[in-house]
């Protein structure tokens, strides 16, 4: 299972992926793109919390 969450920006996506790591969290896909640029561009990245969730936090669009 995997829990996704909506960000408002590229910098908080970034911001939360960075904090999650600093708290113990496993890196599981660093900040970035995952596909092409525009308006429906994927902006994600991805972490285990220390129960072994997934989450993934993501933007879509610039």
């Amino acid at each position: 299972m995997m829990i996704s969450l909506p960000m408002d920006s590229r910098a908080t996506i970034d911001a939360l992926h960075a904090k999650a790591l600093a708290l113990g969290s496993k890196d599981e896909g660093g900040p970035g793109n995952r596909g092409g640029e525009g308006d429906n561009a994927f902006y994600a990245a991805y972490f285990r919390d220390l129960d072994g969730n997934k989450l993934c936090a993501f933007r879509i669009g610039a």
